[in-house]
């Protein structure tokens, strides 16, 4: 498997946690419009009833439901008892993606591989060491798929503060979306923790986007539709995109490699992000 055949999961703009001790949650996921869902034995499952979540995770993904490859199953730190139950009981129930949180260092990754051959795997960064070795970590293995942000462990350990704006993570953001760019992966924007903040949410959305990120991690369903229309290409995109593309062409078939548009310098780089967005506006018009 390469990082080119692992893209299971070509649209990522939202990915909703679901807690998987949470049978009605489950059951609700048919009916949302998330991209991606990942079914959470860790955080979101308290210690007594890990054992009982696990099961229910492996039940789930016999559903028709879980089957489907936008489903990704979060599981305890590896270091942990719960976490290597966890994979062994997952690579058994036929998982096709596994989230793996914690993740300090590459060595993490190449265990886990050894054990799980043929899954796809996300990533967590969510600790100062895991940010320091981004790359290494997403470069660990042609199974590594994407890496998820975790600014709430990331914030505590860094003893900083959650403010407007995400200065304090900014350098952990760009840090590791630089990583992930460099190693061929996905990533990630972290979870937005306050239900009621819908502007702050929807500003870092646009933020996250900015920066370059694929999606947002959500916690809520009410959040799933902010994070879609966001991280969607806008109709204006669309239509500059297809322009951009056409004039480029146009360009190349009287021998000349730039054009100029709306007094704009159009390349090829240029021409490559416009095809990018016409992609996932064609990806977006089928869900």
């Amino acid at each position: 498997m390469t990082k080119q055949m692992a893209d299971l999961n070509p649209l990522k703009r939202s990915v909703l946690y679901v807690p998987a001790s949470n049978a009605r949650a489950l059951s609700k996921i048919t009916s949302l419009d998330a991209d991606c869902y990942i079914i959470d034995l860790e955080d979101a499952v308290a210690p007594g009833a890990k054992d009982d979540a696990r099961e229910s995770a492996c039940a789930f993904l016999n559903t028709e439901q879980g089957a489907k490859d936008n489903i990704i199953i979060r599981i305890n730190d590896l270091g942990s008892d719960w976490g290597r139950e966890d994979l062994k009981a997952l690579v058994a129930s036929g998982v096709k993606t596994i989230l793996i949180p914690k993740v300090g260092r590459a060595d993490d990754i190449v265990r886990c591989v050894e054990y799980a051959p043929d899954i796809c795997i996300w990533v967590m960064i969510e600790t100062p060491m895991g940010v320091l070795n981004a790359y290494d970590i997403a470069n660990a293995s042609d199974q590594v798929e994407c890496l998820v942000m975790g600014t709430s462990d990331l914030v505590k350990d860094l003893r900083a503060e959650h403010v407007p704006g995400r200065l304090p993570v900014l350098y952990s953001l760009s840090h590791s979306l630089l990583a992930a760019r460099a190693a061929g992966v996905d990533i990630i924007d972290s979870v937005h923790l306050d239900l009621h903040d819908n502007e702050g949410f929807a500003v870092t959305c646009q933020q996250g986007k900015e920066m370059g990120f694929d999606g947002r991690s959500v916690i809520h369903p009410k959040q799933i539709d902010v994070a879609n229309n966001i991280y969607s290409p806008s109709t204006e995109q669309i239509e500059l995109a297809r322009r951009m593309i056409n004039a480029h062409e146009k360009a190349l078939e009287k021998g000349e490699g730039v054009v100029v548009l709306d007094g704009k310098l159009v390349e090829n780089l240029h021409v490559e992000a416009a095809k990018r967005i016409l992609n996932i506006a064609e990806l977006t018009s089928r869900c």
